[in-house]
């Protein structure tokens, strides 16, 4: 359970549920306990079991987009489950234990995303490439890292695109950023490639495989969860919007405390993911039914991905501040 006893800022905005609404909560989970489950039984679902367990129990080509975050290569504690760091050729073994088991769930056009860092991106690559078209690898800036005396400080994560077969969906009109100008070329006298706006220049720019506009979690964001490997909504809302139509399938077998499934919801994405700890999932369960009032995602309004920090300037700009 989560430690009642940790004081927090009176500003502090994450998520903290009361012994009596976990309770309430886990009633909504599904459980397997081993029986095969329909789509209709997983859609719009969170299912805490272990994920080996549970990926048996689920439909055939049932997924049109899929997100992998498992455990990196590294020692790190999930509430109750620690993962130990291991050997590069042990890592390889641990995800070929599962990542062959997972095809049977994906559509022939399916598309899928694994996350990694550094250390583990190597492994990533070489076993996802012999079961799938493996497309580009991105890599994503996260401000926060702890620095190093005798090491380059660890700062990113990577990526990777993956498809099934040749065929596959990919919309790039819905992730392009819309960055500020610096330098506004003009042809005929006309903004060439921008637009002159009340609040500045602006360019909608077609998306690259590095990422430095997204803002990781944290105690200020209503998003923020005590999870320690929490992916930013940001994030997961542009792979979700390139690689899946409204009302496509997405599942993720590592939920965490839910983002992929909380991101599906307000893009208007059916969903299904699997989670272990019952603390994570009654977390997602609650974002979820936030979800529903509020589909808000921050850095992503009225459909445009803004540069870090650029759209609270035009706020600013545009109330008179």
């Amino acid at each position: 359970m989560m430690n009642r006893a940790k004081k927090r800022a009176s500003r502090n905005r994450t998520l903290t549920l009361s012994v009596a609404e976990m309770a309430e909560l886990e009633q909504k989970l599904l459980k397997p306990s081993g029986r095969p489950l329909s789509l209709k039984e997983i859609e719009n679902r969170i299912i805490q079991d272990d994920f080996l367990h549970a990926i048996d129990c689920l439909p055939d080509a049932f997924a049109d987009l899929m997100i992998l975050d498992p455990p990196y290569n590294l020692t790190k504690e999930f509430r109750s489950v620690k993962f130990a760091s291991m050997g590069d050729e042990a890592y390889i073994r641990y995800l070929e234990s599962w990542f062959p088991k997972l095809l049977r769930l994906l559509k022939p056009d399916a598309t899928i995303y694994l996350c990694g860092d550094w250390k583990c991106s190597a492994a990533d690559y070489l076993v996802m490439s012999r079961y799938v078209h493996v497309r580009n690898r991105i890599v994503w800036q996260r401000e926060k890292g702890r620095g190093a005396l005798a090491n380059w400080k660890n700062c990113c994560e990577d990526i990777w695109f993956g498809t099934v077969g040749r065929d596959y969906y990919f919309d790039v009109e819905s992730v392009k950023m819309k960055r500020k100008v610096i330098a506004p070329y003009r042809q005929n006298g006309k903004p060439k490639d921008w637009e002159e706006t009340d609040q500045g220049r602006f360019r909608m720019t077609c998306p690259s495989n590095f990422w430095d506009d997204i803002s990781i979690p944290y105690w200020s964001m209503p998003e923020n969860t005590d999870h320690p490997t929490q992916k930013p909504e940001k994030l997961i809302a542009k792979l979700i919007l390139a690689s899946s139509r409204k009302g496509d399938f997405v599942f993720d077998p590592f939920l965490g405390s839910g983002t992929t499934a909380v991101v599906a919801r307000k893009l208007g994405r059916r969903f299904a993911g699997i989670e272990i700890n019952r603390d994570y999932c009654c977390w997602g369960q609650a974002r979820l039914e936030r979800a529903e009032a509020d589909s808000s995602i921050q850095g992503y309004v009225d459909g445009v991905f803004w540069e870090r920090n650029t759209l609270s300037e035009q706020k600013k700009r545009s109330s008179g501040e």
